[in-house]
């Protein structure tokens, strides 16, 4: 079944009537002569401008791509509203292989349609986006984040992303073993690209002991010569299921934690960087009654978009990594609050995060 425009009718179901929708407004962009196909969604400016990164993926088709930017941006609001920020989430993918369809005529055109809606949504990097496109983008959108020092951007977000989600298995390991440090600790890391190298570095400054897997054999070498003591595994699959494992880190693409994984997992704690890693409601409820732990990713994984927001101030490193700092605090406080009201933390998270956004509803008069 399709609506009038012969997209699938349950994305606009989702868009206008399920408790995952509520944005505030959806653009569907295309330049022919460039090949862009992108979806810009916007899921809520009640705290300020909406802030999201940009993933440029091969999505089996447009009516997967309109749904991930959906998640994607009602999670961005979650986030910003977690970390502290004036702003509001959104969200924007573009619809391709980066590896063959990427060129600088496709990035100025998009960036040309991000700088229509005139500062409602500011953008950054995400997956298949890097510092150098977020360059080519801000030359026609000046509500661009992510660029490069040089072009008077922070830079590379992916190493406070890492930081913050550092200091959410610090958090996780005061509240659950009484002790926040990761000596000894069985940490396995799905994904040891843009984030998860760098949150190898942090773990094995702290003596934990590593076990990594990544779909491209590249990004596991180049963690595994760096650091032989890094034990690679074969696919997700064998590392949810390492034996004594206290620590699952998903930092690839969403969806990690479903009917399959949890039910085999061994972590006691799943705390990882990857956005939408519930794979639908009731997940965390299973989560919770395996005795497993979770730190919600979208408060975690927020060191990015707190770097990438302070960009538009001014940027200033040390001032991002004492806010991303606080996560540990945060999440210390979205588990306190979950044992409080008898809910998971993920719901906690959820709680804290719309009052947030009524809150600044309320103080604009909406």
């Amino acid at each position: 079944m399709t609506d009038v425009t012969g997209a699938p009718a349950d994305v606009l179901h989702t868009l206008f009537h399920s408790d995952q929708g509520g944005h505030e407004q959806v653009v569907l962009c295309q330049d022919r002569a460039t090949g862009l196909k992108a979806v810009i969604a916007v899921h809520s400016t009640a705290l300020g401008p909406a802030l999201g990164g940009t993933r440029f993926y091969p999505y089996a088709n447009e009516a997967d791509a309109v749904a991930d930017a959906l998640n994607l941006a009602r999670g961005m609001s979650y986030k910003n509203a977690m970390a502290g920020l004036d702003h509001g989430g959104g969200k924007a993918v573009i619809i391709g292989d980066p590896e063959r369809i990427k060129t600088e005529e496709l990035l100025l055109a998009y960036g040309r349609f991000v700088a229509s809606l005139g500062g409602r949504y500011v953008t950054a990097c995400d997956v298949g986006t890097y510092v150098a496109d977020m360059d080519v983008v801000a030359r026609e959108c000046r509500w661009t984040t992510g660029r490069s020092p040089e072009n008077g951007g922070a830079g590379d977000s992916s190493v406070l992303t890492a930081f913050g989600v550092y200091q959410g298995m610090r958090a996780s390991a005061q509240h659950l073993w009484g002790d926040p440090s990761l000596r000894g600790r069985r940490v396995g890391i799905a994904g040891v690209g843009k984030v998860g190298h760098h949150l190898v570095e942090h773990l094995m400054a702290e003596s934990a002991e590593v076990f990594v897997t990544d779909v491209r054999e590249d990004a596991v070498r180049r963690v595994t010569e760096r650091h032989p003591s890094v034990k690679a595994v074969a696919d997700t699959d064998a590392l949810i299921r390492v034996d004594g494992l206290d620590i699952y880190a998903p930092c690839a693409l969403g969806g990690a934690l479903n009917d399959y994984s949890v039910p085999v997992l061994t972590a006691r704690v799943v705390c990882g960087a990857a956005n939408n890693q519930l794979a639908h409601p009731g997940v965390e409820k299973d989560l919770a009654d395996r005795g497993i732990l979770y730190a919600p990713d979208y408060v975690v994984n927020a060191g990015g978009v707190i770097q990438v927001a302070d960009e538009l101030h001014g940027f200033d490193f040390d001032r991002c990594k004492a806010k991303a700092a606080k996560i540990y605090d945060t999440t210390l406080a979205i588990f306190a609050r979950a044992k409080d009201d008898g809910i998971p933390p993920a719901a906690a998270a959820d709680r804290i995060a719309e009052q947030r956004m009524a809150e600044g509803r309320a103080a604009r008069g909406w």
